[in-house]
């Protein structure tokens, strides 16, 4: 591994743990047991690092996209997998509002997200097309529900962080579980298919139907 990789991986590994506000490069320079001038040499300062960061995880989102190719759920279902991983590799950068506003990444973070949900619209299309999901119920119903899947793609770490979810579970069934009720017989063969029985049966806790368990007095 070259310095300059060394220095990036260090600083993806501070950023994470600190927050990009709290790190220092005099800190930095001292974890990688350089003098920060050395390091200076490779990235003259702490916004030279973010731009780095933010354009190795632009280049794996966009490389990585599948689903603006064929709009198909299986391909949403990729790109839902690749959006918790990159948040995963790169937390700092989602979980911190001063980042994401960040000149750097602000545009493209916005652009990004309306493709995002423009490729939910078209699978959602798609899939009516094919016969494998209903016609909307009511107007906006289908915005809306891209908008949510969006989110649970999107804000899925944030809302752990918050509730101290400590558990490795992603968002992704959740947002199946808003598409299952507008599915076709024929969308949930297929969505069987794709995904397993198992799948299907393990979507998450069972919802008790019994108002004793939510009435207190």
């Amino acid at each position: 591994m070259d310095t300059k990789q060394r220095i990036l991986n260090q600083a993806l590994k501070a950023f994470n743990k600190s927050g990009y506000g709290a790190v220092n490069l005099f800190e930095l320079a001292k974890s990688l047991e350089m003098s920060r001038g050395n390091m200076t040499y490779h990235f003259k300062d702490k916004e030279a690092l973010l731009k780095e960061l933010i354009d190795q995880l632009w280049e794996k989102l966009t490389s990585g996209r599948v689903a603006k190719s064929i709009p198909s759920f299986q391909n949403l279902h990729h790109d839902a997998q690749l959006y918790y991983r990159l948040q995963q590799e790169y937390t700092f950068i989602f979980h911190d509002n001063q980042v994401l506003m960040h000149p750097l990444i602000a545009k493209k973070m916005k652009s990004l997200c309306e493709k995002t949900i423009k490729d939910i619209e078209t699978a959602i299309a798609f899939s009516i097309q094919l016969g494998n999901m209903k016609v909307e119920p009511a107007p906006g119903v289908y915005k809306n529900l891209a908008i949510t899947s969006w989110m649970m793609m999107f804000f899925w770490r944030s809302h752990q962080m918050v509730k101290q979810d400590k558990t490795k579970e992603d968002g992704e069934k959740v947002i199946w579980s808003l598409l299952l009720p507008h599915l076709t017989e024929k969308g949930l063969a297929s969505f069987k298919k794709f995904f397993g029985e198992d799948y299907l049966t393990n979507m998450g806790e069972a919802f008790d139907e019994n108002m004793d368990s939510y009435l207190t007095f």
